[in-house]
């Protein structure tokens, strides 16, 4: 005992450099070691995992990837970094339409792309081989916005002195509505809603019309609120216009209107700015809000919007991006341009996104899936986005040139 006491000290580093010399072995095997190359029988080729057979005609000489194609056969290096034809997820071609500068396109009645364009007042349309065409002799001048009808056949004219003409492209009859008429949406059935500021603001409504303008039905007083409410005529034709009311800062309630002073529910929305667009059947209602959380920019919701489900399933898609820079490309797919990144605040103030370069993004309510689907090949910052009904392009305008451009799907 006593010898061990004496020499208690070197028997402990004897220990601790023996247990280090383990650990450092150790380490070496598991880290450092050279991995053998497996021999024969044992190398397995192929991305299934399966031997090599050992019959037929053995490749031979410099064996390049390729084939061996004969020489000036093979084929180009490939370029991860080379934008592809068609949209795959990645960078990918897009291409400028013509030097017209559209305002608010639509997917025309025969599933093709028509929109006005500024550079000379006139309308066009996209036939099936990508030419324009025009839909009307008549040229209207320094349009601000358009409104279409859903059979696109009609449109609202709103100039920036404030007058409106309604122009069927039909009959090639125009009529003038109310200069004190605004934000107009149409129905199905050939309606109009629109909101009807008075001289007095307080005297404000909320007006049905014929879509030729024609008797006029007040639905509901607005008054000084106005501005937050928003006509936009549901494709089930039972709502006509909603409105906000603020709750605290980061939530709002929404209210539905009906012609009929019907009684819908109202729902929650988490945020303010808000801006919406109803889905083709009218069943889901996809809108956007920013709120304290989101760093004051907006972000994507989905809820139900049907009368008898209003503000069920209300899901966030997780897109920081704008409604109106969304489309409903059917009842349950919906594409997106979506902002690279976002300054702090841009919902409160777009402007500081007018820079902004942006992906296109696709989601589909049905399966739930969310996917990049095009990164364009240049620094596109897009006002508004236009799927014809085959899906084959996305057609969309920049904010900055004003010109639209095309990406092969």
């Amino acid at each position: 005992m006593e010898f061990f006491k004496r020499y208690q000290k070197i028997f402990f580093v004897i220990i601790f450099l023996g247990i280090s010399v383990l650990i450092g072995y150790f380490i070496w095997r598991l880290f450092f070691k050279a991995i053998e190359t497996p021999t024969g029988s044992e190398i397995i080729t192929g991305t299934g995992g399966l031997p090599q057979a050992s019959t037929g005609t053995p490749i031979t000489g410099d064996y390049t990837g390729a084939g061996n194609l004969p020489e000036g056969e093979q084929p180009a290096a490939y370029d991860p970094n080379a934008p592809s034809d068609v949209a795959l997820g990645g960078l990918t071609n897009t291409d400028k339409l013509s030097d017209d500068k559209p305002v608010n396109p639509t997917v025309s009645s025969d599933g093709k792309v028509q929109y006005y364009n500024d550079n000379d007042g006139k309308f066009y349309k996209i036939d099936e081989n990508g030419n324009t065409v025009l839909l009307s002799d008549k040229a209207f001048y320094d349009v601000d916005n358009v409104t279409w009808s859903p059979g696109k056949d009609k449109a609202v004219l709103e100039y920036p002195d404030g007058s409106n003409i309604l122009y069927n492209f039909s009959t090639g009859k125009q009529v003038t509505l109310p200069a004190h008429w605004q934000d107009f949406s149409f129905s199905d059935s050939g309606k109009l809603v629109s909101k009807s500021i008075g001289s007095d603001p307080s005297n404000s409504w909320l007006v049905v019309s014929n879509d030729d303008g024609s008797e006029p039905t007040a639905i509901e007083k607005i008054g000084l609120n106005y501005k937050t409410v928003y006509p936009s005529w549901s494709p089930n034709q039972q709502i006509v216009a909603m409105y906000t009311k603020g709750v605290d800062f980061n939530r709002q309630e929404v209210f539905f209107v009906g012609q009929n002073e019907e009684n819908f529910k109202s729902t929650i929305i988490e945020g303010r700015g808000f801006q919406s667009s109803w889905s083709t059947e009218g069943n889901h209602l996809l809108y956007s809000v920013y709120n304290t959380d989101s760093g004051l920019n907006p972000k994507l919701w989905i809820v139900d919007s049907n009368p008898d489900s209003i503000g069920q399933n209300r899901a966030s898609l997780e897109l920081s991006t704008w409604a109106s820079k969304c489309t409903f490309a059917t009842n349950e797919e919906i594409y997106c341009a979506v902002p690279e990144s976002l300054p702090e605040g841009a919902g409160l103030f777009p402007e500081l996104a007018k820079q902004t370069k942006d992906s296109l993004y696709k989601i589909d309510l049905a399966t739930g899936a969310k996917k990049l689907i095009a990164v364009p090949d240049g620094a596109y910052n897009i006002s508004s986005i236009v799927v014809p009904e085959d899906q084959n392009y996305i057609y969309f305008t920049d904010e900055s040139s004003g010109l639209m451009y095309k990406i092969d799907m």
